[in-house]
């Protein structure tokens, strides 16, 4: 067998022609690649869309349904029938009801659109000490004496009746003393659904603003319930039946991360005891405090 032997000229350019063909195939592979990479790589552009952020909450987020599923866990661990309805503020506004407890005697809460009306009745319209005892104290004879400020039985009832009706609560307030060892405005039935229509659109009207005002000064031991959420205005209200049972009721508004809520709650504890029904309403407001992100809020 025989061997050829090629000039050097010529086995370089051999060589060249073979280096030149690696590096044109190593450029195209890296460009298939980059190019593979580049289109499963997200652009890192900005967008003009909102990024979704996680809740810092402990508590997630939860829809109507979940909301509703959540409160009546909660309500199967209380020994009370029990009743919560919510609504942003502002007039018109659609309410969420939970809970089977409805409507019953407003007892104290009904203290509210009572010096409303005392305070619309001043010229110029002024607080007083009653009015200021009958909220922050709940002090019965402070409120009979608004009551009376407005007139005859009769009249004072239509007068308060006429604070209701500018929020599209349709109560009728009672004139009368059904049960004599009661004022009669506190013997009104006021439904809860009614009362949280009330809150939430009294509260956005600036005439209101110094009777709401009084509600954030509550004495500390009628600060239970939602008296216990900074940040809130509240009115509580107690009585018991003709039986001995007692009825605990709130209506107030919270401040949750995204407005107002109007809120609107009550509770006949199996105990008939009052103090037991001021510590199940603590627990809604706890059960409040974890889903205030949930909650329908609104601004005036």
């Amino acid at each position: 067998m025989s061997v050829h032997w090629f000039p050097r000229t010529r086995v370089g350019r051999v060589v060249a022609v073979v280096v030149t063909l690696a590096v044109m195939t190593a450029i195209v592979t890296l460009t298939a690649v980059l190019t593979y990479q580049h289109a499963a790589t997200p652009s890192l552009k900005p967008s003009n869309e909102t990024p979704t952020i996680p809740s810092r909450s402990a508590t997630p987020v939860l829809p109507g349904p979940s909301l509703a599923a959540d409160f009546t866990r909660l309500e199967s661990t209380l020994h009370a029938k029990m009743g919560l309805v919510l609504s942003a503020v502002g007039d018109g506004q659609s309410v969420t009801t939970l809970g089977d407890w409805q409507e019953g005697p407003a007892w104290s809460t009904i203290k509210v659109p009572l010096a409303i009306a005392a305070y619309r009745q001043q010229e110029p319209p002024k607080l007083t000490e009653a009015m200021r005892a009958a909220i922050t104290e709940s002090d019965n004879a402070a409120a009979e004496s608004l009551w009376a400020t407005l007139g005859d039985p009769s009249t004072a009832a239509q007068r308060v009746q006429q604070i209701l009706r500018e929020t599209g609560d349709s109560t009728t307030v009672e004139s009368r003393k059904l049960r004599p060892e009661f004022t009669a405005f506190g013997q009104t039935i006021w439904s809860l659904a009614d009362q949280v229509r009330f809150t939430a659109s009294a509260f956005c009207n600036n005439e209101n603003e110094p009777i709401f005002q009084l509600m954030n000064q509550v004495e500390p031991d009628q600060s239970w319930g939602i008296g216990g959420i900074p940040d809130t205005e509240f009115k509580g209200g107690w009585g018991p039946a003709p039986s001995g049972n007692y009825l605990v009721r709130q209506i107030g508004v919270l401040t949750s991360p995204t407005g107002k809520v109007a809120v609107a709650m009550a509770t006949e504890p199996a105990s008939g005891q009052f103090a037991d029904g001021t510590q199940e309403l603590g627990e809604v407001a706890r059960w409040l405090t974890g889903h205030l992100g949930a909650l329908p809020a609104g601004h005036c």
